[in-house]
């Protein structure tokens, strides 16, 4: 509600010792109210708010800011092309949950892309003035150089996925191996006996890991490993089509296709409908994300569902925990937090 340029004492904007001398408390007290320290009884707390509600008393973020050392910022960094973002759901998702997390916080979030080297360089630039309190990198490459300038200038960072199993970030994912491998033990189930695999970008560590179900759900089952029916892919429609035009030339008699998303699955879909084959009955097709995507896709997609919302609601209690002890970001050995969440598959009338 508007405060109708209600003004303090002075004739200026109201200081906190106003709000203090109408609430009939500290100056401390209302510096711990206005901060949500835990440290004060509710009747207490109450009558801080009053005063702050009837004076329009506005918290001087700058300067907290700078008492605090803290910027009350968070960067949220994409190493990827604008356009990637906006086309795979996996990066709105990731978004939602985040902001969600973060609506009850005095944190800002900034969306930074950095998918080129003019973009990398200035994004550099920026983090080493420290104008952000914490960062988020979602869809990191193995060799990219980001993760180690953060742990350099000791801000601190959680990852959405690891780099390799030796990750020395702090980092959120969901169980790729298990996903992908209840993705072909569902596909093998239905009897299909020659399953593809159209693979995500293999320099991604959670794409890598999926190949890996793929392969032990095989072995375990008794079938042997066929590297014909496996092919890279790049998490894109475009590589989707690529890919299965590839493995239809190699094993046209392929039975069913696991993508390494949704996206890809969607591309797969329309080559495999070109080649005159039918989805599930010839060719049955699992996709990977369990986006608006599966849903809407004709038949709908059999998927494996990723817990996305509540991967970037994770990234940030977890970032949030390392700003307020101030550590680096670069844990020693032993001391990394990674989180996993599981994954599920969703059936539909694709398999």
């Amino acid at each position: 509600m508007a405060s109708h340029g209600v003004r303090g004492r002075s004739g200026g904007r109201p200081t906190l010792e106003e709000v203090a001398a109408r609430a009939g408390v500290g100056r401390g007290t209302v510096s711990r109210v206005i901060n949500g320290s835990p440290r004060v009884s509710d009747a207490t707390r109450a009558a801080v708010q009053a005063a702050v509600a009837e004076l329009g008393y506005v918290p001087n973020t700058a300067a907290r800011a700078l008492a605090a050392n803290r910027t009350d910022a968070i960067a949220l960094v994409v190493p990827e092309p604008e356009t990637r973002f906006f086309a795979e759901p996996y990066f709105s998702d990731m978004l939602r949950g985040v902001g969600a997390e973060l609506a009850d916080t005095q944190m800002q979030l900034l969306l930074i892309f950095a998918g080129n080297d003019r973009e990398r360089r200035r994004l550099a630039e920026y983090l080493a003035a420290h104008r952000v309190d914490g960062v988020l990198l979602v869809s990191v490459h193995a060799d990219d150089p980001l993760p180690e300038l953060l742990s350099q200038l000791e801000i601190p960072a959680v990852v959405s996925g690891p780099r390799s199993a030796e990750e020395t970030l702090t980092s959120v994912d969901s169980d790729n191996y298990g996903g992908a491998r209840a993705a072909v033990e569902h596909l093998l189930g239905r009897g299909r006996t020659r399953v593809a695999h159209i693979t995500g970008r293999l320099d991604v560590y959670g794409a890598r890991r999926r190949v890996d179900g793929y392969r032990d759900a095989l072995r375990a089952a008794g079938h042997e490993v066929d590297e014909l029916l496996i092919e890279s892919g790049d998490f894109t429609e475009e590589g989707g089509r690529k890919a299965m035009s590839a493995l239809l030339s190699r094993r046209p008699d392929l039975d069913a296709v696991f993508a390494g998303s949704d996206v890809t699955a969607a591309g797969a879909r329309q080559v495999l409908r070109e080649s005159g084959l039918r989805i599930p009955e010839d060719v049955a097709l699992v996709g990977y994300d369990d986006s608006a995507i599966a849903r809407h896709m004709d038949p709908p997609l059999t998927s494996v569902r990723q817990p996305i919302d509540n991967m970037g609601r994770a990234m940030i209690d977890l970032l949030l925990t390392e700003i307020s002890d101030k550590r680096p970001s670069g844990l020693r050995r032993g001391e990394r937090r990674h989180a996993v969440l599981p994954t599920e598959l969703v059936v539909r009338a694709s398999s």
